[in-house]
C-alpha cells in the first residue's frame, strides 16, 4: 500500500498521544526527532529564534496545567509568557476542558446548512459582555483573520476606502493586517501591501485628526481608524489618558469606523473585561481572540454596532467572509464555557490584583538594577520590563529560562521582556518569579 510506512509511523506518534507513560527510550527519540523535524519540515531557523536554545534546545514541552507547563521529562516552568496572553483562564482549566468534551460527545464540527446554537447563544453573549450597543458578530480562526474581516467590514459599511493606522501596531501577519502593521521587519518582505494605508503616531489623537482630514481635503473618504487600546507587539505601550476618548470624537466627526483590536487586550487582561471600558469609550468594531478560547479552542470574531451591519450584508451573509471554521460548536463550547467562568470567578478583577501586585515587584527590581532595567510598565497582566539592551534583555530571559520560568524575550529582540501570565497564577508563584528574576539580573550585571 502507497502509505503503509506512513500509517506504522503515525501509528507510534498516536501511541504516544494516547500512553498516560512514556519510557525514556521514546523520551530519547522523540526529542531527537522534534530537532530534526523542527529543523528539516517546519522551519530551520525556528529552533535558533527561541532563547531557550541557549539553555537546552532540545526541551520539548509536552503538559500543562494552571500558571505551569512542563517538558517532556517533567520538568515544570512558570509560565509568564502565557502564548502572548491566551491563558488568561489558566492552562488546561478543568471546567473549560470539561465542557469541550462533552460537546465532542455529541458534536464538533457543523454541517455548514443547518443552524448552529451555540454560534447563536454565544453571539449573544458577547453583545452582553461588550460596552455600549455592540451587537453583531462574526467568529473566525484567528486573530489576522478577526482583523481582515473588520477591515473589510469597515469599506463595506462606510463605503470609505482608506485606512488609518499606528506606528508600531500589530495587528496580525496576513496580507491586510500586516499592511495595518507598523513595522517595518514584518512589512518591507511583502510591499507591495494593500493600498491606501497611512500611519501616525500612537497616543497622538492630532496625528489622526490630521491624517484624516488632509485625505478628506484631496478628495479620498477613510473607512476606518485601527488602533490597540494597549500596543502589545510594540512592547506594552499604553497611550495617554483621553487618547481613545479624543479618537471617537474624531471618528464621530467625520463619519470614520473606530476599530479597537482587543483580541491581547481583551477579556479581562488588563483589569477590565475589555480596556475600552477603562476609558469608557465604545468602538464600532471590537476585534477579539487570544484568551476568548480559554486556552483550550482557537476561536476569535468581531463585534460591531447594529449601523455597521448593513443591508448588503444582509442580503448576502457571505459577503464579508465565510471561514470553513469559523464559529464551530466545539470552539463556541470553549468560548461559553470561557465567558462564565470569567464572570463567576471575577478574572478582569484578578488581573487587575494580581497585576498590581507583580508592577510593585518589578518596580523595585527596577530601582536596584537601574543600570540594567529602563523601564517596567504596563496595566492589569499586561507588564513589560524594557532593559538598556537587547543583549541585556536577552541575558535576563535566559536566566530566568534556566530558572524555570518562560518569558517574552528571545535571541531576536529582548530589549522589552513581556510578562502575560495567567489570572490564576498565585501570588507565591509571583514572589517566585521575581526572585528568579533578581537572580537572573545579578548573573546578567557580574557577567557584564
Amino acid at each position: 500500500m502507497k502509505f503503509e510506512e506512513t500509517s506504522k509511523y503515525l501509528e507510534r506518534i498516536l501511541g504516544y498521544i494516547h500512553s498516560d507513560e512514556i519510557d525514556n527510550a521514546d523520551k530519547e527519540l522523540m526529542t531527537k526527532e522534534t530537532m530534526h523535524h523542527f529543523d528539516n519540515y517546519v522551519s530551520p531557523g525556528w529552533l535558533k529564534y527561541r532563547k531557550s536554545v541557549s539553555t537546552n534546545s532540545a526541551m520539548l514541552e509536552w503538559q500543562d496545567h494552571d500558571s505551569s507547563v512542563e517538558s517532556l521529562y517533567g520538568e515544570e516552568f512558570i509560565d509568564c509568557l502565557g502564548g502572548f496572553g491566551i491563558y488568561t483562564c489558566g492552562h488546561r482549566n478543568q471546567y473549560i476542558v470539561d465542557t469541550v468534551k462533552a460537546q465532542l460527545d455529541h458534536q464538533a464540527l457543523h454541517s455548514q446548512e443547518l443552524l448552529d446554537p451555540l454560534r447563536g447563544y454565544l453571539a449573544k453573549a458577547v453583545s452582553e459582555i461588550t460596552p455600549g450597543d455592540l451587537q453583531y458578530c462574526f467568529f473566525t480562526n484567528g486573530g489576522a483573520e478577526a482583523n481582515e474581516m473588520a477591515l473589510k467590514l469597515a469599506r463595506v459599511a462606510t463605503g470609505g476606502r482608506w485606512y488609518i493606522s499606528t506606528v508600531n501596531a500589530f495587528h496580525g501577519k496576513s496580507m491586510g493586517a500586516v499592511s495595518m502593521g507598523g513595522k517595518g521587519t514584518y512589512r518591507t518582505p511583502y510591499t507591495p501591501m494593500v493600498q491606501q494605508v497611512v500611519h501616525v503616531e500612537y497616543g497622538n489623537a492630532e496625528d489622526a485628526r490630521k491624517a484624516i482630514k488632509n485625505l478628506i481635503a484631496v478628495g479620498e473618504k477613510v473607512a476606518a481608524f485601527i488602533v490597540e487600546p494597549v500596543q502589545g507587539e510594540a512592547g506594552i505601550i499604553i497611550p495617554p489618558a483621553g487618547y481613545l476618548k479624543e479618537l471617537r470624537e474624531i471618528c464621530d466627526e467625520y463619519n470614520v469606523a473606530l476599530i479597537f483590536d482587543e483580541i491581547q487586550t481583551g477579556m479581562g487582561r488588563t483589569g477590565h473585561m475589555w480596556r475600552c471600558e477603562g476609558e469608557d469609550v465604545v468602538p464600532d468594531i471590537l476585534t477579539f481572540g487570544k484568551a476568548f478560547g480559554g486556552g483550550v479552542m482557537p476561536i476569535t470574531g468581531l463585534i460591531c454596532r447594529p449601523h455597521m451591519w448593513t443591508q448588503d450584508l444582509i442580503d448576502n451573509p457571505w459577503l464579508l467572509g465565510s471561514p470553513t471554521f469559523g464559529g464551530n460548536p466545539v470552539c463556541c463550547s470553549a468560548a461559553l464555557a470561557t465567558i462564565k467562568y470569567m464572570i463567576d470567578n471575577d478574572i478582569p478583577g484578578e488581573c487587575a490584583r494580581k497585576g498590581e501586585l507583580f508592577k510593585v515587584g518589578l518596580d523595585a527590581l527596577k530601582v536596584k538594577y537601574a543600570d540594567l532595567i529602563d523601564d517596567v510598565r504596563g496595566i492589569g497582566l499586561m507588564l513589560a520590563v524594557e532593559f538598556k539592551t537587547s543583549e541585556i534583555g536577552y541575558e535576563v530571559a535566559k536566566g530566568m529560562f534556566a530558572r524555570k520560568v518562560i518569558t517574552a524575550g528571545t535571541l531576536v529582540n529582548a530589549k522589552c521582556v513581556r510578562f502575560e501570565p495567567a489570572a490564576v497564577i498565585t501570588e507565591e508563584q509571583i514572589a517566585q518569579v521575581l526572585e528568579r528574576m533578581d537572580a537572573a539580573l545579578a548573573d546578567t550585571r557580574a557577567s557584564l
